[in-house]
């Protein structure tokens, strides 16, 4: 393996990144499950049928290239092997306990694995938190004892772990898998035995076959991880009934998806599935449409059927994505291209308009009664050359983003030698799906079009459902790495953090739960948000007062601390024209209020009546039990809750995103422009919704917020309405964000040893534009010391290599950048870079940092790794590592300057720098 210097930026996936190269260079803490080196089976039995018996047979009869151990104090042997009475007898240290004992036995057997040393164990038993109360304290002793030693648990309540590719079979199912590069990771045992039986009908291989049961300790996050790691696994295959720790199953996948597929049948969507899925795993299934929200945040592909679980693993290991949701379909029969053309649209994909040219080149060698549009009916007669050449033409034209090829067996059509012609077009830049319909005609034509990469399918709706599924995986991907806008000057978006704590400290030191309509509104204009003119009347006449200072007509609402919706108490007077309007409407507002509730009324607020020739929006959060805080946009006013027009997405937000939530509703369309009337600024209101994310992650206090209606059209977007909920000051804990924030506690100045002023401070997605440039003024010699080898420009700046360095996760890893702007044209400039990356599996991480060449020599590398090593210290890793060319004097100097200690390693032929924090 190639190594870096650490004087560096790493590329956290890339196979030259000592940080992510963990498979050949450390052993993994789940390693010892999924390649021990010795098991013990806890409960082996020589019962008959019994689960002991088979985990042990299993072991035994599938050699994994270890030494196996039964354990069982009532027996000298099982199966013919010496058998030992507890895990302290086994004479040799045990890498993997596979537990099938009753549930109330295994905390006290999990104590005397820890006390031997053992570091992994599968507990198949059942009998834990699926049936009640007492089952779920008998898990938290088990977790408390594993907690104690490091040790990593698999289950309970579940079948067990297969590594096919070693011949791993720690599992009482019948048979071992067939080897692979798909994983599968089911919560249902029975799923996975049904799994298996089919895979070993239909030849297909797995590189790991999980079924992780209750989740205990191992969850998603730990699985995804570790197999996103593993060079044999392409793609990973998710049965799901419930998240477990949705914070690390998004960070992990997050990481993963953009290289290896994740893909996952979710469970639960409908109440009836979710009520039989949290019955079968003792865990709650949360709200689906949250799910799928944070499925798209993720860039995981969620299907709904078994067969489109391995349908799309199959069809994303063997065909490139498509670009966007345009299909051009070649067809023998008009039936069957109307079918699929239904089926695409209704799925969200789009019939691509063949090309002028393409239409030209067609025309020269179909016949004159072919369709002359798409879908393209080459009639009935088509011969293998025919569909060929067609299918030719078809793949260049720039307006197709996919193909699919359908065939029905006909007199003059030969699937079989068609098969043999269109082979040769597997690889087009472009997905190539086919649907051969019929039996036994079309069989070995079937065989031909699968061995050479090519999908096929019985019916072509099937295939155009799983184009479907491919350009939607296409878009969630593209929208968490599209480098997102910055506006043109980014300081005015700033949110005023010191006005915002000043408005919610009085409520919270009160301990009152809702903010009036006037402190929610400012704010909003805290963190950038337009709100209407409101003040606060506490009597006819200062209302009256206000009223005329604002000019008619005016806006009066009840001022309240206790009631929140204020139609519903008739709190709202809209278009009063002159100051005896207003006093009526004070009064009528005061009279019926405090009938209610004398304490509610505190006054009224005074607002000019703005037009409402525009959309009326809603913006809003709310808490999600297992993701957090989780925004909501969409068509708003009195009928919201009828329209049912709204998108959910998990902040915090950039740019990207904000339109890409934009783009689920059906209001969209009406904000680009529609029927003569002029479109809003959407990147306006991209930068809005930006903001009011940022005002939720940044204020865990706010348990609701609803900003309705948001009035928008071409000549702005203002909120005349807000409603904030506070969480009660007893309530300690809250639900974790899904995904961190922008750690904007780590934006610092500092000053060169020139005396010139930087900002040090994290990096953003947008900041793309600026790591191009900075790359482009590096030198070769700051370069080879990048990389320990010379790295092309075109290479380095990349944007599928930029991605991976901008878009990070903050809980993963941290990368600072020294900014320098000029005060005169306000343009940026990264002058500087160092990244901490957490090492998998570890609680160390591994830094690299880059200067500019003409910024070297300047003290900034120092500060950057001295507040890496700060930075290290509060996320309490065990160590930083970081490694140095023999050559890079200056990079030892400053570690050494710092607390680092340096050591030769020699299977790197660099030196190591550990610091402990």
């Amino acid at each position: 393996m190639e190594k870096v210097s650490t004087n560096n930026l790493t590329n956290q996936m890339c196979a030259e990144d000592p940080a992510h190269d963990i498979w050949k260079r450390q052993r993994h803490p789940l390693d010892c499950i999924f390649h021990p080196r010795s098991v013990a089976v806890i409960g082996a039995s020589e019962r008959e049928g019994s689960v002991g018996r088979t985990l042990l047979w299993n072991l035994i009869r599938s050699p994994f290239g270890g030494t196996v151990f039964p354990v069982n104090p009532q027996r000298h042997s099982v199966l013919g092997i010496k058998s030992y009475p507890d895990i302290a007898s086994v004479p040799e240290v045990v890498d993997l306990v596979v537990i099938a004992t009753p549930a109330a036995t295994v905390p006290q057997l999990i104590r005397e694995c820890m006390a031997v040393g053992v570091k992994g164990a599968i507990i198949v038993s059942a009998g834990f938190k699926e049936i009640g109360e007492a089952g779920a304290e008998l898990e938290q002793q088990v977790l408390t004892e594993a907690r104690r030693g490091g040790m990593r648990i698999i289950g309970p309540n579940c079948l067990g772990v297969m590594n096919p590719l070693v011949g791993l079979n720690a599992t009482f199912a019948g048979a071992i898998a067939r080897a692979g590069n798909v994983a599968f990771i089911s919560q249902s045992g029975a799923l996975c035995t049904s799994i298996l039986d089919w895979s070993l009908g239909e030849n297909v291989g797995f590189s790991a076959f999980v079924s992780i049961g209750s989740m205990l300790d191992v969850g998603w996050g730990d699985l995804i991880e570790y197999l996103g790691d593993d060079p044999h696994t392409h793609s990973i295959v998710l049965y799901m009934e419930s998240i477990g720790d949705a914070h690390a199953f998004l960070s992990a996948a997050r990481e993963v998806a953009m290289d290896k597929p994740i893909i996952v049948l979710k469970v639960g969507h409908t109440e009836a599935a979710a009520k039989a899925a949290a019955s079968h795993t003792g865990a709650l299934t949360g709200s689906d449409e949250v799910l799928n929200a944070a499925f798209r945040r993720c860039g995981v592909l969620r299907v709904h059927t078994i067969s489109d679980l391995f349908d799309m693993a199959e069809i994303l290991a063997k065909q490139p994505r498509p670009k966007g949701n345009r299909l051009s379909i070649v067809t023998n029969a008009g039936g069957p291209g109307a079918i699929a053309t239904d089926a695409l649209i209704s799925g969200g994909g789009e019939l691509s308009e063949l090309a002028p040219e393409t239409l030209q080149q067609l025309d020269q060698f179909l016949p004159p009664q072919w369709s002359h549009h798409n879908p393209i009916d080459i009639l009935g007669d088509a011969s293998s050359d025919r569909y060929a050449k067609t299918l030719e033409v078809v793949a260049n034209d720039p307006n197709s983003d996919g193909l699919l090829v359908i065939l029905t067996p006909q007199a003059m059509t030969n699937p079989t030698q068609t098969a043999e012609k269109l082979k040769a077009y597997s690889q087009l830049g472009k997905p190539v799906l086919t649907s051969w319909m019929g039996g036994a005609e079309i069989a070995a034509g079937t065989q031909i079009l699968n061995q050479a990469n090519i999908p096929t399918y019985p019916y072509p709706d099937t295939a155009v459902r799983l184009f479907n599924y491919m350009w939607r995986y296409t878009y969630n991907l593209r929208g968490i790495y599209e480098t997102p806008s910055l506006p043109t000057d980014s300081d005015q978006y700033a949110p005023d953090r010191l006005l915002a704590e000043k408005i919610l400290a009085p409520a919270i030191s009160s301990d009152c739960s809702l903010l009036t309509e006037y402190e929610s509104k400012k704010l909003l204009a805290a963190y950038g948000i337009p709100t209407v003119p409101t003040e606060i009347a506490k009597s006819d006449l200062e209302a009256v007062e206000i009223a005329d200072r604002f000019g008619y007509p005016v806006v009066l609402k009840l001022h309240s601390e206790i009631i929140t919706h204020k139609t519903d108490v008739g709190g709202v007077r809209l278009n009063l024209e002159d100051a005896a309007a207003v006093t009526r409407a004070f009064m009528a507002i005061a009279s019926k209020v405090r009938a209610i509730n004398p304490q509610a009324f505190l006054g009224v607020t005074v607002q000019p009546m703005v037009k409402t020739d525009g959309y009326e929006l809603i913006l809003g959060s709310s808490l999600d039990p297992q993701f957090g805080a989780v925004m909501l946009f969409g068509m708003g006013g009195q009928l919201v809750e009828i329209f049912q027009d709204r998108a959910l997405a998990l902040p915090p937000l950039n740019t990207t995103l904000a339109r890409r939530m934009m783009e689920q509703t059906r209001i969209y369309q009406a904000l680009q422009g529609v029927r003569g009337r002029k479109a809003i600024d959407l990147a306006k209101l991209e930068q809005l919704l930006v903001n009011f994310s940022q005002l939720i992650v940044e204020q865990p206090q706010i348990r609701e917020i609803d900003i309705n209606p948001l009035m928008v059209s071409p000549d702005g977007m203002i909120a005349l309405d807000a409603r904030v909920v506070l969480h009660n000051a007893d309530i300690t804990e809250r639900p974790i964000p899904a995904i961190r924030s922008y750690p904007s506690k780590y934006v610092q100045p500092w000053e060169s040893l020139k005396g010139d002023l930087l900002t040090i401070r994290p990096i953003r997605p947008e900041d793309e534009p600026l790591m191009v440039l900075f790359h482009q003024g590096l030198s070769e010699e700051s370069v080879y010391l990048r990389y320990a080898h010379m790295v092309k420009l075109k290479q380095r700046i990349a944007h599928e290599r930029l991605t991976r360095i901008c878009f990070i996760d903050y809980d993963r890893e941290m990368l600072l950048v020294a900014d320098s702007k000029n005060l005169q044209t306000s343009e940026h400039e990264i002058l500087a870079v160092a990244r901490l990356s957490k090492l998998h599996g570890t609680n160390e991480a591994e830094f690299a940092l880059i200067v500019s060449d003409r910024y070297q020599h300047q003290g900034l590398g120092t500060e950057l790794l001295r507040r890496l090593l700060e930075i290290g210290k509060e996320e309490k890793l065990s160590a930083i590592i970081g490694y140095i060319l023999g050559s890079n004097h200056t990079m030892q100097s400053i570690c050494r300057e710092l607390g680092f200690q340096l050591q030769p390693d020699q299977e790197e032929g660099m030196l190591k720098a550990v610091f402990v924090p």
